[in-house]
């Protein structure tokens, strides 16, 4: 049975969440009954992550399986015709081994938060960045994020619902940088516990607002205790913008 891989971008505004569920729009089933549509066939996907509603993606990866083979091109092509009332796109398509998995075959992942830190709301990206009015520390708030690379039990920034087997996670990368009124932070891992990268946000800007110390965020994560953690990030400065895989 050929299969697909695809990279999604999407705007998680309009979906309560990647995952599909009963009565509530998700990018998940918005992807499926396009794959219906286009070739009859009803197909479950795999995704490499699944993002909480209202989070987006520029880069997120899914596999899918059909009966007849296609040129990836034509599957990339018909796919969007199907989904051009949503706000998804299919960017790339590629037939992969049938050993392939978008989840388990990957090696690292990559997110980026955007916080417009100015005085005034946004007009036209409200629900695209996290709008933050008092000025942060973006060189106090990138200092902080190095106490949270490397291996550490991240209990604290992890949500309650969190499935995970395990606390501890390796975190590779972890930036803040400014460019004129908005913030970025980028975090890279293997993998991340549910609400991770929010609740690391959410404690960085803390620091930012001089709230915190830098041996705050360290005492928070050592502490191992979700009682330690800052308020967390709200989802919609979110994206997920990569998945990398094996050459």
């Amino acid at each position: 049975m050929p299969r697909y891989r695809l990279t999604i971008e999407y705007d998680g505004s309009a979906y309560n969440g990647f995952q599909a569920q009963a009565n509530q729009p998700s990018v998940q089933a918005a992807i499926e009954a396009a794959v219906l549509a286009f070739s009859s066939e009803t197909r479950r996907i795999q995704a490499a992550g699944r993002t909480d509603s209202g989070v987006h993606a520029t880069g997120q990866v899914v596999h899918v399986d059909l009966e007849r083979e296609w040129p990836a091109d034509v599957v990339r092509r018909a796919l969007n015709a199907h989904l051009r009332a949503e706000q998804i796109v299919v960017l790339e398509a590629a037939a992969v081994s049938d050993d392939w998995s978008a989840r388990f075959s990957a090696t690292g992942r990559r997110y980026l938060y955007r916080i417009l830190n100015r005085r005034d709301a946004p007009a036209l990206e409200r629900a695209l960045v996290w709008h933050v009015a008092k000025p942060l520390d973006a060189d106090a708030m990138h200092e902080a994020a190095q106490a949270l690379t490397g291996t550490h039990d991240f209990t604290t920034f992890r949500d309650a619902a969190c499935q995970a087997k395990s606390p501890v996670k390796s975190l590779d990368l972890a930036t803040v940088s400014r460019s004129g009124d908005e913030v970025s932070l980028v975090f890279a891992a293997r993998s991340f516990l549910h609400r991770q990268v929010r609740s690391m946000t959410g404690s960085l800007v803390e620091v930012g607002l001089g709230r915190w110390s830098v041996a705050d965020v360290k005492a928070a994560l050592d502490a191992a205790d979700r009682r330690a953690c800052g308020p967390v990030a709200p989802p919609h400065g979110l994206y997920l913008t990569g998945v990398t895989y094996p050459e």
